[in-house]
Formats: C-alpha cells, sequence, structure tokens
C-alpha cells in the first residue's frame, strides 16, 4: 500500500482530532491558587489569607528598575530581589488597583529570590512586596505615579 502525502496529511489530522477529542487525553486543571488572597482588598487581609498572622517591615527587599514615575499604567515593570534567608515566596500588592494581589510567586530552595514582572496600574498607588521568608511574613512599599491609567 503506498500513502501519498495528502493520505498523510488526512490520516494525521484526523488522528490529531481523534487525540484531542479523547476522555483519556490528560486534562489541564485549575491551578491551585489562593482565592481568597486574591480576592482580598487590603493589605492586612492578603497576608492573612496567604497564611501570616501579620508582617513586618523590612529594607532587606531592593527594588530594582522599579520606577518611580511610570508614563502608561498599562506596562509598569516591578523588579524584587530579596535579601532576606530562606525566602520561600514574593508577592506583589498593588494597593489602588481592582485587585491588588497582582502575582504570587514561589522560590524554590536554591534559587535567587528574585522576580521581574509588569503590571498593569490603574493610578498612582504604594506597590508592596510581601515576602515570606522562614515562615514570617515581611513587606517593603514603594510609590509609583502613574501618569496614563492602566486599567480600571
Amino acid at each position: 500500500m503506498t500513502f501519498h502525502r495528502r493520505t498523510m496529511l488526512r490520516l494525521g489530522g484526523a488522528a490529531t482530532l481523534a487525540s484531542m477529542a479523547s476522555p483519556f487525553r490528560p486534562r489541564m486543571a485549575a491551578a491551585d491558587w489562593n482565592q481568597a488572597a486574591f480576592n482580598g482588598k487590603t493589605l492586612d487581609e492578603i497576608v492573612r489569607a496567604l497564611g501570616g498572622s501579620g508582617y513586618t517591615p523590612t529594607k532587606a527587599v531592593s527594588w530594582g528598575a522599579t520606577p518611580d514615575i511610570a508614563e502608561n499604567g498599562a506596562a509598569v515593570q516591578v523588579s524584587v530581589t530579596s535579601a532576606l534567608p530562606k525566602t520561600q515566596s514574593i508577592a506583589i500588592v498593588i494597593e489602588k488597583n481592582p485587585g491588588p494581589l497582582a502575582a504570587q510567586f514561589e522560590v524554590p530552595p536554591g534559587t535567587e529570590p528574585a522576580i521581574v514582572a509588569r503590571f498593569k496600574m490603574a493610578q498612582t498607588s504604594n506597590v508592596h512586596a510581601v515576602v515570606r521568608a522562614d515562615g514570617k511574613y515581611f513587606v517593603s512599599t514603594r510609590e509609583v505615579r502613574v501618569t496614563f491609567g492602566g486599567c480600571g
């Protein structure tokens, strides 16, 4: 039996469609996420939802390329590095955004506790880096002024 190019393409396409419709295909499950933390409206609520009973202000967190004034709130780069030993996670909270908890990053042991990401900001706001290190919560805050808002 000889297969021609078109026959092979049809068979390949049919096999792909069949594998996508198969009930045995591994399905992407919703990632485990902390809905209470992402629904929190204040820094205190968010820290409690993340598992902390409180937090300590710290200067052991450095803000890299995060601007003091962002010309466009649609893409504000936030760069945070923790010098706290045994850093386990870093969360970014943008106080005046509709959903203040913008992101949470887990820091695997043995890796540098640093993140760089871009976020939308609705208006001038305090941006908090919430760092969990050795089971305790620490916060570093920086005000970022936005001249043109990026989200409502």
